[in-house]
């Protein structure tokens, strides 16, 4: 008799408890994509169903350690669902609380113009615009794969008329003042050891900034303040015990930050009020 996806999903979890902190969230992830299905339908449709053949290799990559994000080709993140690739970074759910910030910041009246530094796979800005309607912005990323992937995404989320999605570095060459200014830099110190699943999958370029993770932070602090307009607001992740280093590194450039701790209570943002 065939394995029911109720069986396959309890073997699953429990081969990946050894290496994943989030083993049935990732068995039921995997199945509902073999399934065609979303994840929420799969939990309230029939569990004794016969677990589909497409499953198991999909089990196998993520038992070698790979993202399940890159597996399935997605990940969601504030309102929004985001395609991934390898080549991009995954976004994390602590990164919105760079969003909770700027939601708090503007309330109902929102951003007029929006900048995203290291665009990524495009959530931070996509993120933004799809909470405020009337918005607009740019976003700026060195990586090629990212931003063909932030353009796919905007696309798909029916954005493009909106997003700006240019190649660059940093912000050179940009004039424009900003009311929002998001940005999630590298900032891994480059000898930290990850996990398997980060080292050997995301890019290296979007996690390691230097012997003590402050490169980029470096590079961005002069600019921050020619980039944001009168009263808005410049929201830049940090790694958890960063925040005094980078506030001291803020405030040599004249600029006041805050931090704004995340969800778990670790400091996870720098906010910069224009």
């Amino acid at each position: 008799m065939a394995e029911a996806v109720r069986a396959a999903l309890v073997r699953a979890a429990a081969g990946l408890s050894a290496t994943s902190d989030t083993a049935r969230l990732d068995a039921e992830l995997l199945m509902a994509h073999a399934l065609g299905t979303s994840r929420d339908a799969m939990l309230l449709g029939r569990l004794d169903a016969p677990a589909p053949a497409a499953f198991e290799p999909l089990l196998a990559r993520r038992l070698a350690r790979e993202p399940v994000a890159y597996i399935v080709g997605e990940r969601d993140f504030w309102t929004i669902a985001l395609a991934v690739a390898p080549g991009v970074l995954i976004p994390r759910p602590d990164s919105e609380t760079l969003i909770e910030a700027a939601v708090e910041h503007f309330g109902a009246r929102g951003p007029r113009r929006i900048l995203d530094l290291g665009v990524g796979s495009g959530a931070l800005l996509l993120a933004a615009l799809a909470h405020w309607p009337d918005a607009s912005g740019i976003g700026v990323d060195a990586s090629e794969a990212a931003v063909s992937i932030a353009r796919d995404n905007a696309a798909r989320l029916g954005l493009a008329d909106r997003a700006e999605i240019r190649p660059g570095d940093w912000a050179a060459g940009i004039a424009e003042r900003f009311d929002l200014l998001l940005c999630n830099p590298p900032y891994v110190e480059s000898g930290a050891i990850l996990a398997p699943d980060v080292v050997g999958h995301e890019p290296a370029s979007a996690l390691f900034a230097g012997p003590d993770g402050l490169d980029d932070y470096r590079r961005l602090a002069p600019r921050i303040g020619g980039l944001l307009a009168p009263g808005g607001l410049a929201a830049v992740e940090i790694g958890a015990d960063q925040a005094d280093a980078v506030i001291a590194l803020f405030a040599r450039h004249g600029l006041a930050g805050s931090v704004r701790r995340d969800l778990a209570g670790r400091d996870r943002a720098i906010l910069v009020r224009g």
